[in-house]
C-alpha cells in the first residue's frame, strides 16, 4: 500500500507549487501528464529550501537548512522519507537519475542566503548557477528522460533560461530582498545608487539570455516544449512590465502579473505555438 503514500507525497508537492506559484503551476499543466508529477516534486523541494532561508524568521535557519541537507541525503540513499515533499523528490531524482551534484549546488546557494554577502561577479554567477540554473537542469533531465545527447545539447539553453528567470526575480523582489532580508544580489551595486542606467544594463543581460534560451526551448521534446514556452512567456510579460518602470518604482514596490493577464498570455501563447511549431 506504499503507493498511497507516494500518491500523497506527489499531491503535497503539487499543492505546494500551486500555493506558491500560479505561473509555474500553469506551465506544468501544459506539460505532458506523464512528467507533471516529477516537475511538481522538483519545485516542491526547491520551494521548501527557499522558504527556510526567506520566511522562517525567528527560527534557526542554518540549523534547519543543515537538517534538510542531511535528510535529503538520507532520502536519496534510502529511497524513502517520511517527509512527503522529500519522498516525491527522492522518487523523482532516483527514477530520472538526476545528477546529485545539482542538488548539492542548489543547497550551497541556499546557504549563501544565510550570510551577508557583498556579491562580486564571480559570487553572483555562483549563486545564480546554484539557485536557478541547476534547477532548470534537474527539470531538463526529466524532459530528456535519459537521452544524454539531447541533454548535453539543451543544457546551455536551460541554464540561460534559469539565469534570466532569476535575474527577473531579483528585479521584481528588489525592495523586499533589501529592506526585509538585507540582500543585494547584483554585483558591485549599492542599492542607494541603483538608478535607471544600472537597471538598463541588467535588462540587456536578461534580453540576451531570453533570446538564447528560446532557441533551446524550440528544440525540447514534444512532452515539455509548450509548458516551458508558456513559463517563458509568463516571465517575458513580467519582464516587459518591469522594463516600463523606473528604478525608483522598482525600489518602492513589487511588480506583479494579474491572473487575468496570465490567462490572456496563455491563450496568445497557445495560438502562437500551434501556428509556428505544430
Amino acid at each position: 500500500m506504499k503507493q498511497l503514500f507516494d500518491e500523497l507525497s506527489y499531491s503535497v508537492s503539487k499543492m505546494t507549487t500551486q500555493k506558491y506559484s500560479t505561473s509555474f503551476s500553469l506551465g506544468i499543466l501544459a506539460l505532458k501528464p506523464s512528467i507533471r508529477s516529477a516537475i511538481y516534486a522538483i519545485y516542491g523541494y526547491v520551494r521548501l529550501a527557499d522558504e527556510i532561508v526567506d520566511s522562517f524568521h525567528g527560527y534557526n535557519k542554518e540549523k534547519l537548512l543543515k537538517r534538510l541537507r542531511k535528510e535529503t541525503l538520507h532520502a536519496l540513499n534510502e529511497r524513502i522519507s517520511l517527509n512527503p515533499i522529500l519522498q516525491s523528490f527522492q522518487e523523482t531524482v532516483n527514477y530520472y537519475k538526476i545528477d546529485k551534484e545539482l542538488i548539492d549546488q542548489f543547497l550551497s546557494s541556499m546557504e549563501m542566503d544565510l550570510q551577508q554577502i557583498e556579491y562580486d561577479s564571480d559570487l553572483y554567477k555562483t549563486y545564480i548557477l546554484g539557485s536557478a540554473e541547476v534547477v532548470g537542469l534537474m527539470c531538463l533531465q526529466v524532459f530528456t528522460d535519459g537521452n544524454k545527447d539531447k541533454y548535453a545539447e539543451l543544457k546551455p539553453y536551460a541554464m540561460k533560461l534559469g539565469s534570466a528567470f532569476q535575474k527577473i526575480n531579483f528585479l521584481r523582489d528588489l525592495k523586499e530582498d533589501y529592506h526585509i532580508l538585507g540582500r543585494t544580489y547584483f554585483p558591485n551595486v549599492d542599492i542607494s545608487g541603483f538608478d535607471n542606467k544600472i537597471k538598463y544594463a541588467i535588462e540587456k543581460e536578461i534580453e540576451k539570455e531570453f533570446d538564447e534560451a528560446l532557441i533551446g526551448i524550440k528544440k525540447l521534446p514534444a512532452s515539455s516544449i509548450f509548458g516551458v514556452y508558456l513559463a517563458y512567456k509568463y516571465y517575458l510579460s513580467l519582464f516587459k512590465k518591469i522594463k516600463k518602470k523606473s528604478s525608483k518604482e522598482i525600489l518602492n514596490g513589487r511588480i506583479r502579473i494579474a491572473n487575468s493577464e496570465k490567462a490572456f498570455v496563455a491563450f496568445k501563447s497557445y495560438i502562437r505555438y500551434k501556428a509556428a511549431w505544430l
